[in-house]
């Protein structure tokens, strides 16, 4: 499969690594939205505007991934992916051979899962979100669509969380509990307690500390 990756920067660069070396598929290229278009090339591949990116690559014979952090609650993440599938692309996945997942993993499309991250049995990832590295994820949670879990975040068994939502670098929620659309649970925290939706999260135990906004969501990164 040929993929084009969503951003410019160096998580791009890092998703094209892993993809390049850990899988069949061939990245070809990347795209950004126009006004973010600085480079016009990234590991020695072409970056394209993301509003002409039909003109260099046929939605008939390629794929789209979104290796992007987690801007505006992750609403970029969510807004390019549609318009990517609403201008008729197909949508890569990939897991790193170096995580722990068990085969019945229910995963959705576009989601990316990297290396040692460890994903327990009746686990459910949405669709185009991203578990970063040694993350774990225990037994029966469900993680909602666009979200973004940072490395060596846990969250404990039959947790279920909302879309939009970040899980930051080490950050802890317990077991059981229901994290609403578009929070931040901050690097560090620990989550004792459930949440409202578009809330920050931190400390230990974690409190809200903040509203979200609507963000901007045209940051390419």
């Amino acid at each position: 499969m040929k993929i084009i990756l969503f951003g410019a920067r160096q998580f791009a660069s890092l998703a094209w690594y892993c993809v390049a070396h850990d899988s069949s598929d061939d990245v070809v290229g990347f795209t950004v939205d126009r006004e973010y278009l600085v480079e016009h090339e990234l590991q020695g591949l072409p970056v394209v505007a993301f509003e002409e990116i039909e003109a260099r690559y046929a939605p008939d014979q390629h794929a789209m991934l979104f290796p992007l952090g987690p801007h505006g609650e992750n609403r970029l993440k969510r807004d390019r992916f549609l318009s990517a599938k609403e201008r008729g692309y197909s949508i890569a996945t990939y897991i790193s051979s170096r995580a722990v997942v068990w085969p019945d993993l229910d995963i959705g499309e576009a989601a990316i899962v990297f290396e040692h991250a460890v994903i327990q049995p009746f686990v459910k990832v949405g669709v185009n979100t991203i578990v970063r590295s040694s993350v774990q994820l225990s037994h029966h949670v469900e993680i909602g669509d666009h979200c973004f879990v940072a490395p060596s975040a846990c969250v404990g068994g039959g947790t279920v969380i909302g879309e939009r939502c970040t899980i930051g670098l080490n950050a802890t929620v317990r077991e059981g509990l229901r994290v609403a659309p578009g929070c931040v649970i901050a690097a560090g925290a620990v989550l004792t307690g459930d949440t409202d939706p578009n809330g920050l999260y931190a400390g230990v135990p974690a409190r809200r500390v903040k509203t979200l906004g609507e963000g901007r969501s045209s940051l390419s990164r």
